[in-house]
């Protein structure tokens, strides 16, 4: 009897083959991208930069929606609402994406305000009542948005208007006299003001008037690990401490911040000063016990305030700034407060860094402020001897 299964074609056997696990990739794919964690922490500054979609429930949402976190695989990332509706998804329910968010809601009211308190006549600033009226929300509601957004009450921005209306008068050809700016910009006591005149103007009215040309600004320049470092300081206090590599250049940028004062060239007590200040780069442990003249705007000096108040060895992010002052919407404002600093160490900006605590850009170089940090950080680390100049 015939064998049928010998006579029977013999199949080459199939190697087994491993279909990639596509869904752990996707996974791994979308947490790499930077707009994962914006997800994961609900964003609201990451509204309006990007949206997400959910594969399995056929929505897409903005990164602030509240509703649960999705499964990293199910993700997809769109530009726009647009993009993400040609995909085939529909408008979440919950966030509503293509609505306006509160905050950029809160941003245009908050707009308007400032316009109503600068477009004021000088000593008629709006009161909070007045103005919450103005734009349609309660005193305390516009109060808090308010300070959020700008760092400032309003009280403090039609100050700080008042200030900048009266350094624009005192700026200008046409006013007679400082008496006139002064009552000109809304102040109604020329005694009230002189009693501030220093937090306004950082000077007195005849001293801003004449560009600091009746100011003494003495000076030196040295040299220290960092490269070159000129020191000034004025009547109140030390003005001016700048890092660099051409003592030229520093030489040149303390003129165009002081350009009608007299510069004057430090003597052997004034050496003495600087050789304080060298001292406390190389070891800012020793701590710098002498009186600053801190010249900037109200946000920029709350700003600063802070960062005085971060310790050596320690770091904040930009936007632990912001939370700090009480404007956690301000990060960039933060940013433009620490790149006006012209008291390098002193007032520490370096200490101020990304929120992934990676460095982002210094007024005196990055390098700079990576030794800075990296000296601090280091407790055991031996201070650089200080090279003088001959």
């Amino acid at each position: 009897m015939m064998n049928v299964t010998a006579l029977l074609p013999r199949s080459t056997p199939m190697p087994t083959r491993h279909r990639p696990n596509t869904k752990a990739a996707q996974a791994a794919a979308t947490q790499a991208d930077p707009r994962w964690a914006a997800v994961v922490a609900r964003s609201t500054e990451a509204d309006g930069t990007f949206w997400y979609s959910v594969q399995t429930t056929g929505v897409y949402c903005r990164p602030s929606c509240a509703s649960r976190t999705p499964r990293p695989e199910n993700v997809l990332f769109h530009a726009s609402c647009d993009d993400a509706e040609r995909a085939g998804f529909r408008p979440c329910q919950r966030c509503k994406p293509r609505q306006a968010t509160a905050l950029s809601h809160h941003a245009a009211l908050v707009t308007e305000a400032c316009r109503v308190i600068e477009s004021a006549a000088p000593g008629e600033a709006p009161t909070l009542d007045a103005l919450a009226a103005r734009v349609g929300l309660s005193a305390s509601h516009l109060h808090r948005i308010f300070k959020q957004a700008t760092g400032l009450t309003p009280k403090a921005y039609a100050v700080a208007q008042r200030a900048q209306r009266l350094r624009s008068a005192l700026d200008s050809p046409t006013t007679d006299s400082v008496t006139d700016a002064i009552y000109g910009a809304g102040y109604q006591s020329s005694s009230r003001f002189y009693e501030q005149s220093a937090q306004v103007l950082g000077m007195r009215p005849s001293q801003y008037r004449a560009r600091g040309a009746s100011q003494d600004i003495r000076f030196a320049i040295d040299q220290c690990s960092l490269g070159a470092i000129l020191v000034a300081q004025s009547d109140r206090g030390i003005c001016a401490i700048l890092l660099g590599d051409d003592p030229d250049a520093l030489l040149r940028e303390l003129q165009d911040r002081f350009a009608q004062a007299r510069l004057i060239g430090g003597d052997a007590a004034f050496e003495a000063l600087v050789a304080q200040v060298v001292a406390f780069v190389e070891a800012p442990g020793l701590g710098l016990n002498l009186p600053l003249d801190v010249r900037g705007t109200a946000f920029q000096q709350r700003v600063w305030r802070v960062l005085q108040a971060i310790p050596a060895g320690q770091t904040a992010s930009y936007a632990e700034v912001a939370q700090r002052i009480g404007a956690p919407t301000a990060v960039r404002a933060v940013a433009q407060a620490c790149a006006a600093n012209a008291l390098a160490v002193a007032i520490p900006c370096h200490r101020v860094v990304k929120s992934d605590g990676t460095l982002s850009g210094y007024r005196w170089g990055v390098e700079r402020k990576r030794a800075l940090l990296t000296r601090e950080s280091d407790a055991e680390a031996a201070p650089l001897p200080a090279e003088r100049v001959a």
